[in-house]
Formats: structure tokens, C-alpha cells, sequence
């Protein structure tokens, strides 16, 4: 290949691209607008690379022949929008208790039922964090161009490798289906899961880190699979307070302890008194205006989940007020004060869009003029 290629794709055609680069061969899913494209051109793609497409009859269904595909040894994905997303909650916590590497696409709309199909919204933040019942951890990351639809796909299938978990990737109704430039590297990092060695006699929750190695069925590893409460062996002990103790704290840590490794963000203007925190769409149009005031910083949060406080705590320790923009009701803006006011900033503001309208910068900076802040 030659280094690099250039294409102009939809933002649900460069998730695809960028998950069949980072080694996805088996999908599954259900239509739903707005990630119906990604269905679609998995269809076509995936037997070109020797890869498996199955439209399943629901999305209860699409999750859980994904967390069964990947159990097999193939890497595996699923897209869907909210309703279709709370559909896959249980299934999501079940791969959280069997550590199965799955990654998940929703490409959130307005809501709650079936609310605005065509509409961007980022109502799901929260349910991607806590939307499964249970003490656990998550991954999400939230991308705000066609380049990083392409880039993150490809991110959170080594992720979900790395650290036997669930990946959510949250994008939005315009990000699916706005067109932009997406470079192409031959040079890309691809990540596979460890696994036992051929004819170990191996218990697949067993490991001397945080992260076991993977089971590989027809290779003479044991691996007995259960939501339940298990032990090592992966049989059931429900009622063992210490192995629920044990296993609750290493799927939890395994990701928390690794924040600083698993977490990424975009600081522009360090240093700011005043500074604006967004993710998604409206991180966009923050970046016009923080480019035309050097008053005024921006963190972007690219990962949502695990939160990186580390970060926005440095950034809010020197700033006299944080800005938030966020196109729902108040979902992030808690973790945002939160850990802004541990680093003394207590002037926390926020500017919310709910009805399918994204910020547009003209907006933004009257509202920031309007606080006088700067």
C-alpha cells in the first residue's frame, strides 16, 4: 500500500473502514437510523475480507451473537442508536462479568423512546456509564470528525484486546452522515488479545495481573462461561462474598488503575483563565472560537469513560470558570464540577442544546460574552 490514501467517506462508512483495519471480521446487527450505513456496508465489506455478516432480529439478539463471535476468537462489533442501545444493556453488563472483547457503536439521536431518528443529540453519555445494572467499568470515547470515526474504531477494538472489556464508541446523527477527508495509513497498531498457549490446562479467569489471558475453544483450554458470580475456574459461586469482592475489584481496576494509558484528550490554549469543556459536535465549534481568543482555552474530551479527571483537574486548578457545552440536559457537566471544584475552580457554567440543533461558535461566544468572564 501505498503511504498515505486519502478518501472522502461519511462518518459511518469510516467506522466501518476503520474497524475491518483493526482486524474486525464478524458483525452483527440490526437498522436503525442513524447507523443503518454501517450495516449496510458491512454487508459487502466484511466477505471481501473473509469476515462474517449476520442481520440479526433485534438488537438483544446483535450483542449477544457478538459477545459469542468473540468468544470464538474472531474480533467482533455492533451499531446501533438509543433505543436499539438500551436494548443491549444486559447484554453489555454480561460482557463486562465475562470479560469479552466487543466494541459498540451508537450513534446517539434525540430522545428518550424513539424521539428524533435524524436528529443529533448526546443523551446517551450517562447510560454508556451506568446504563447496566452492577458495579463495573466502561470505555467510551466520543469522536468529532470522519478522521477520528476511522481512528477511534480502530482504538477501541485494541482496547477492548487489551483489557478483555466492552468498547462504546458514542458519535451522533450529523458526525454519521457528514462527509470529510479521512487519511489512510499502511502503518496502523493492531493490537491482539493473549491468549493460553495450545494444550495449557488454563482456567479462564485466572491471571496473575488485572487482565487474564483469553481461552481459545478447540485448543484444549478449559472455559466455562457465566454472568454469575465465578471463580477462576469461571463457575458459578453467587453466594461467595469474597470471590464477588476479588472479581468485582480486578474487572473495575483493570481499567480505573489504567486511566492515564486508556484516556485521551485535546488541550488548546493551556493556560486559559477561561475554559470551555466539550466533546463531540459541539467541540467543533468551541475550536473556532478558542482559535479566534486566546482568552479563552478548550478541553476536549476524546475519552468520556473512565473519566479523565487527572486532566481536567490540572486544567481547572489555574482557570477562574469552566464552560460546558453539551447537547443534552446535563450529563457530563456533573463529572465536570465535580472535579473542578476539588482543584478550587467553583464557577462552573453550562450551555445546553437539546432539540437536534448543534452550538453554533456565534452562540457561543455571545454566551461567553453575556457571563462576562472574559
Amino acid at each position: 500500500m501505498n503511504d498515505p490514501i486519502y478518501y472522502f467517506f461519511q462518518g459511518n462508512e469510516a467506522i466501518v473502514e476503520g474497524a475491518i483495519a483493526g482486524g474486525c471480521r464478524f458483525f452483527a446487527g440490526y437498522p436503525i437510523t442513524p447507523s443503518t450505513e454501517i450495516l449496510e456496508r458491512m454487508a459487502y465489506r466484511l466477505p471481501e475480507v473473509g469476515g462474517t455478516f449476520i442481520q440479526m432480529e433485534d438488537e438483544l439478539a446483535s450483542i449477544g451473537a457478538a459477545i459469542g463471535a468473540s468468544w470464538a476468537g474472531r474480533k467482533a462489533m455492533t451499531a446501533t442508536s438509543g433505543p436499539g442501545f438500551s436494548l443491549m444493556q444486559e447484554n453489555i453488563g454480561f460482557a463486562i462479568m465475562t470479560e469479552t472483547p466487543v466494541v459498540i457503536v451508537d450513534m446517539q439521536r434525540g430522545g428518550p423512546s424513539t424521539g428524533q431518528p435524524t436528529m443529533p443529540s448526546q443523551g446517551d453519555v450517562m447510560q454508556a456509564r451506568w446504563g447496566t445494572h452492577g458495579d463495573h467499568s466502561i470505555i467510551a470515547t466520543s469522536p468529532n470528525s470522519v478522521q477520528e470515526c476511522y481512528d477511534l474504531t480502530i482504538e477501541a477494538f485494541n482496547l477492548a484486546e487489551q483489557y478483555r472489556t466492552p468498547v462504546i464508541m458514542l458519535s451522533d446523527a450529523m458526525t454519521a452522515h457528514m462527509r470529510e477527508r479521512v487519511t489512510i495509513k499502511s502503518n496502523i497498531k493492531i493490537d491482539t488479545r493473549a491468549t493460553f498457549k495450545d494444550g495449557k490446562v488454563s482456567f479462564p479467569f485466572e491471571s496473575e495481573g488485572l487482565v487474564p489471558p483469553f481461552p481459545v475453544f478447540g485448543h484444549g483450554n478449559r472455559a466455562h462461561i457465566t454472568g454469575l458470580t465465578h471463580n477462576i475456574v469461571g463457575y458459578p459461586t453467587p453466594s461467595d462474598f469474597e470471590v464477588q469482592e476479588d472479581l468485582l475489584r480486578r474487572i473495575i481496576d483493570k481499567i480505573n488503575l489504567n486511566r492515564q494509558k486508556i484516556c485521551r484528550t485535546e488541550v488548546i490554549n493551556p493556560g486559559a483563565k477561561v475554559v470551555i469543556v466539550a466533546y463531540g459536535l459541539p467541540s467543533r465549534a468551541a475550536l473556532q472560537v478558542v482559535r479566534s481568543n486566546e482568552d479563552v482555552g478548550l478541553l476536549r474530551l476524546i475519552t468520556l469513560w473512565p473519566f479523565p479527571e487527572e486532566v481536567l483537574m490540572d486544567v481547572a486548578r489555574d482557570a477562574r470558570a469552566i464552560l460546558v457545552l453539551e447537547m443534552n440536559e446535563g450529563q457530563m457537566v456533573r463529572e465536570v464540577e465535580r472535579f473542578s471544584r476539588r482543584s478550587g475552580c467553583d464557577r462552573i457554567e453550562f450551555f445546553s442544546k437539546v432539540g437536534g440543533e448543534v452550538h453554533l461558535p456565534e452562540e457561543i461566544e455571545s454566551w461567553i460574552r453575556g457571563m462576562g468572564v472574559i
